[in-house]
């Protein structure tokens, strides 16, 4: 009997081993993923931060480029060059309603929107006057730059 009892006792001390090695492997796996979440918290936060400053920047480029086609449009008006001047004022319509069109999540607010969208009336006269080849398209391009800027006075982007 003596020799089932050295195994039974063998046989618990393997298991108590085994359960204390198990313990152990748990342990380190728990300090492994602590250090990871230690470490990914930091950069997911920083990595949050740089996406706000990403969308800040490409909604402050997409506000930039909409006035810089006007802009365009009207020097190129002004100069005698219609053609081009057309194809900017059409592009700023074309762009300035897809913005809005994206609604909140317009680089514009909504009071902003609301004031642009008034710009949409002079858009069928405006291009027909560039077609023409009329000198007074420089001057509502002007104004409708003009209009464009006062809409847009002290927009913050998003």
């Amino acid at each position: 009997m003596s020799s089932a009892g050295e195994n039974e006792a063998a046989s618990r001390s393997g298991s108590i081993w085994q359960n204390e090695r198990v313990r152990r492997v748990i342990l380190y796996a728990a300090v492994l993923l602590a250090a990871f979440l230690l470490g990914l918290v930091p950069m997911w936060m920083t990595a949050r931060a740089r996406v706000r400053e990403r969308d800040a920047a490409q909604a402050a480029l997409r506000s930039s480029a909409l006035q810089n086609t006007l802009a365009s449009a009207a020097i190129d008006a002004r100069q005698g060059r219609y053609e081009p001047a057309r194809q900017a004022a059409s592009d700023f319509f074309t762009n300035l309603g897809a913005e809005i069109a994206r609604g909140p999540d317009s680089v514009f607010d909504e009071t902003q929107r609301n004031n642009l969208r008034a710009m949409f009336a002079a858009r069928d006269d405006t291009v027909t006057l560039l077609a023409r080849s009329d000198p007074a398209s420089a001057d509502r391009l002007v104004e409708l730059y003009n209009t464009y800027r006062q809409a847009t006075a002290g927009a913050t982007p998003r």
